[in-house]
């Protein structure tokens, strides 16, 4: 009993890390996108990621921590298959968070928003025949006005693309949870990751070449004039290494025994830090009316994660 307490509160500290560094890696996204361009970042760091967790693969099949390489064609096909639909899943989700991102240019923002898969994937669940809790549907209401707050200023038309490009990244991002959670009982984490970041790496070469080269660059020497310098690399690494390669690592072990409430509650503090980094870092201000907006949100968040039991007294005997 006293073993398993210690591995919940170091698996506790580990997400607690994770959602830290996925909280910065927003910033990392904006001022990475604005420099080399939006699909070329996200290709470049979700390849990088994949390359460093092949290391990180090796030292935890050592470690008796992975459930290790497939036994069967059934596994094996398991294996491919979950990874080839979790990198497309991811593909369209971080392509859509990036862009939004972009035309939104505010870290803190897009990290409220995105968090906001945390309220879809329950509802989601209702088609799959999953129950979707009392407290669930109160979430979505508030959160639904700390929307409002965070991204509408007095009228409709205040609404930008990027606030929409931001709210349908949490649309996918559920879509890709979901994938996750059908296949990793049947598959090894780790392995899983490698073949999603590969899948989305190679895939968003495509709007890489017909956009960032084509399009925003004109040419293919204007376009790789900033993959010589030194800053560029900067936020493409920690985007690729750290918010890629050791944070999925970081979250698959640390939910390793820890109630999935609590988890997902852990990781939700990367909206909070996503705030922390933008004013900090790139010197982003939100209004009173934003802030209080982002309040909302995040306590949204907490209250459709908790789980609520009515106690029924016993009653009195005669």
């Amino acid at each position: 009993m006293e073993k398993l307490k210690k591995t919940k509160i170091r698996n506790s500290g580990l997400l607690f890390i994770t959602a830290f560094i996925w909280g910065i890696a927003f910033v990392a996204q904006l001022s990475g996108g604005n420099a080399v361009g939006p699909f070329t970042f996200n290709s470049i760091r979700s390849l990088l990621g994949c390359l460093a967790l092949v290391p990180v693969l090796l030292v935890l099949d050592k470690m008796g921590v992975t459930r290790g390489a497939p036994k069967n064609k059934k596994e094996k096909k398991n294996l491919i298959v979950g990874g080839i639909l979790c990198g497309l899943a991811l593909c369209l989700a971080s392509n859509v968070q990036q862009v939004g991102l972009l035309l939104g240019q505010s870290a803190g923002k897009a990290g409220f928003l995105t968090t906001l898969y945390i309220l879809i994937v329950p509802i989601l669940g209702i088609f799959f025949k999953r129950k979707c809790r009392w407290n669930v549907w109160l979430g979505v209401v508030i959160a639904l006005v700390g929307m409002y707050l965070l991204c509408f200023k007095g009228s409709l038309s205040s609404f930008k693309l990027g606030d929409g490009l931001l709210l349908l990244t949490s649309l996918l991002f559920s879509f890709h949870i979901l994938i996750i959670d059908y296949y990793t009982p049947k598959v090894d984490g780790v392995r899983m990751s490698i073949i999603q970041l590969a899948v989305c790496g190679v895939v968003t070469l495509i709007p890489t070449y017909f956009y960032d080269i084509q399009v925003q660059a004109g040419s293919f020497a204007k376009w790789f004039e900033p993959l010589t310098q030194f800053e560029s690399w900067i936020p493409i690494l920690y985007a690729g290494i750290l918010s890629s390669g050791v944070a999925y690592t970081l979250q698959i072990i640390g939910q390793n025994k820890l109630n999935p409430t609590v988890a997902s509650l852990i990781m939700s503090l990367e909206s909070v830090f996503s705030v922390i980094a933008g004013w900090i870092i790139l010197g982003d201000k939100l209004t009173p009316r934003e802030l209080l907006g982002c309040g909302l949100i995040f306590t949204a968040v907490c209250i459709a994660q908790l789980r609520f039991s009515i106690v029924k007294k016993p009653s009195a005997q005669n």
